[in-house]
């Protein structure tokens, strides 16, 4: 557990350092930092790859409780959003998403594990599991990316045009982004749900039926959106109505049902 903890609380550190600088710009009471916040995410990142090595590759088999997989989940956000940062003015995403991966990185640290560790799982079960954890990534990208597209529109509206407006990119692009990240999650789901009906060979006995009902549900939802999008020119708040409403089915049907299995019901 040593192994765990040490890099664990340095990436605890680091995000929410790299997430405080960064909120000390968008409130402009300093200058940006971009450099500084770059290199603890990238600090965070690495370290907290270190410490999710620890935690789910065990000599008993993967260890794929509830808090190591949304810890996974939230490393795999904050990789990818600090790798398009270096292209793209991302970095004030961090403000939202680095706060959560470090309470994530706690919980998996220090909570009861919920569940024994599992050596059944051969290759195309594990591409369906990294399959899904990419997909529920990017689809919570796309929704932090609604939230701030939200922000923007309704301090738009209300002719606020400091603060946190100053430093976020036009809203067209960041409607592009998001849009974008629909498009990613969308492929990464349906490769996901297509991979769980070739590899999960009794879906009712593993206790997954219920996350494919809800993500089948959220491909229906991406799928709307898009087709709407490109034919309707659905933008502005219906697509951001649409982007958190396939999101939130996404993410209830992933990390809902294995809540309510492994800490309340107490199964895996």
């Amino acid at each position: 557990m040593l192994t765990a903890a040490l890099p664990g609380t340095v990436a605890v550190f680091c995000y929410l350092a790299s997430a405080f600088r960064q909120s000390q710009t968008l409130s402009g009471h300093r200058r940006p930092a971009r450099g500084l916040v770059l290199w603890l995410g990238l600090v965070a990142v690495i370290s907290h790859a270190f410490s999710l090595t620890a935690l789910i590759f065990m000599p008993e088999g993967l260890h794929l409780s509830f808090f190591k997989v949304s810890s996974l989940v939230c490393f795999t956000i904050s990789l990818l959003i600090l790798l398009s940062s270096v292209w793209r003015p991302l970095e004030n995403l961090f403000v939202l998403l680095f706060p959560v991966a470090a309470v994530a990185e706690m919980a998996a640290l220090v909570m009861p594990a919920g569940s024994a560790p599992r050596a059944d799982f051969d290759s195309g079960l594990i591409a369906h599991v990294l399959l899904s954890i990419l997909a529920y990534s990017v689809v919570t990208i796309a929704c932090m990316q609604a939230i701030l597209l939200t922000i923007q529109e309704r301090a738009l509206r209300h002719k606020r045009t400091i603060g946190v407006i100053q430093v976020l990119p036009p809203l067209e692009t960041m409607e592009t982004l998001m849009f974008q990240m629909v498009w990613v999650g969308l492929v990464l789901l349906t490769l996901g749900i297509a991979s769980g009906f070739l590899f999960v060979e009794d879906i009712r006995n593993q206790h997954i039926a219920h996350k494919m009902f809800f993500s089948i549900l959220a491909w229906f939802v991406f799928t709307a959106l898009l087709i709407g999008r490109h034919r309707l020119g659905w933008r502005g708040t219906t697509a951001i109505r649409w982007t958190l409403g396939g999101g939130i089915l996404l993410l209830t049907g992933y990390f809902g049902s294995k809540l309510v299995l492994e800490l309340v019901l107490e199964r895996i």
